[in-house]
């Protein structure tokens, strides 16, 4: 891409201008501010499927009523270290946001804490909830759920959404551990942008709409998203859908209504356990951080999380570079 065909902000011009479209689209500052915030986090990540090209989806959804821009959350404590949000058909952050600084403190006094969210769209990238946590030195595990995409295990049927799952963990050198992943063998963000590219998917990705194994992009949207490692794959989704959905009395996938279309949001759930692992053992990050460099340096292991670091780092610095069309599509928002 020319450098005449993109734009290079800063992340705070990033953030005002996400903030300012989001309001634009219909939602009050106390749902455009949060969710602007995670998207331009996922962008200055390295993550630009879930970043603020997402944002865009977002935005369609506020205006559509698919995300109810005026919703508050409502938190309640059921027991001491337990959060249960109801977003109120909302955006998946505002809860989080409300709730964070009382569960942290709640995890770091009684050890471990649960943050169980319903009625929410879906929530953009996972990693972002556990990677904040992991910054106030807490482990933390984080579940979601969605409109049904893939199918579970022996069926072609759509049931489960992608049902990410992250984990996150402090370190002593000040780069969390994070990992990201779908249940999928793919997220459905890299179907669609293939599916925008013209390019073909790797076999085992997905099936068409008659249930068999397609490379088209274009027939995986319109057909069924597979589980990574077959069987297994199918069963971690289920897990991620009885925590994200069932624990927290969210809708279930194959109940819920797409996230693209209509005027309904799918009510996804969101399940996070932190756990404040240095009142088990205090050298825990030290030793954490230790054992990650012997297994990068002696055995060549990938450790995820370091590459979203640097990327930050270098978006700090030197701010984001997006496409000049999807700037203009945030100042049309705004303008409108």
């Amino acid at each position: 891409m020319a450098k005449t065909d993109t734009v290079r902000l800063s992340l705070d011009e990033a953030r005002r201008l996400c903030i300012d479209a989001a309001m634009a689209a219909g939602a009050r500052r106390e749902t455009a501010e949060p969710l602007a915030i995670s998207a331009v986090a996922a962008e200055a990540d390295g993550q630009p499927t879930v970043g603020i090209s997402h944002f865009m989806d977002h935005l369609t959804a506020i205006e559509a009523g698919r995300i109810n821009g005026n919703a508050l959350p409502e938190i309640t404590r059921p027991a001491k270290a337990i959060f249960v949000s109801d977003a109120n058909g909302g955006a998946a952050q505002p809860g989080f946001d409300l709730a964070f600084d009382d569960f942290v403190t709640t995890a770091q006094d009684f050890g471990v804490a649960v943050f169980a969210q319903k009625n929410a769209f879906t929530c953009g990238s996972l990693g972002y909830f556990a990677g904040r946590l992991a910054e106030r030195g807490l482990v933390a595990f984080a579940a979601t759920n969605g409109p049904a995409l893939v199918a579970g295990s022996g069926g072609t049927k759509p049931v489960y959404c992608t049902n990410p799952l992250a984990f996150a963990a402090p370190s002593a050198d000040g780069v969390p551990l994070l990992i990201d992943q779908a249940s999928s063998a793919t997220a459905f963000v890299n179907i669609r942008r293939a599916a925008e590219e013209g390019r073909s998917i790797p076999e085992g990705w997905a099936l068409d709409s008659q249930g068999k194994p397609t490379t088209d992009p274009a027939e995986a949207v319109k057909g069924t998203l597979l589980a990574f490692g077959g069987a297994r794959g199918g069963n971690i989704a289920l897990m991620v859908e009885v925590l994200a959905a069932g624990v927290g009395g969210a809708t279930w996938s194959v109940d819920a209504p797409p996230w693209g279309a209509g005027s309904k949001g799918p009510g996804s759930g969101l399940f996070i356990v932190a756990i404040a692992p240095e009142l088990i053992d205090p050298d825990f990050q030290q030793r954490v951080a230790a054992h990650l460099r012997r297994l990068a340096a002696d055995y060549d292991v990938h450790i995820p999380g370091r590459s979203k670091a640097e990327a930050r780092k270098t978006s700090e610095q030197e701010g984001i570079v997006i496409s000049a069309e999807l700037h203009a599509q945030l100042l049309q928002w705004i303008a409108s």
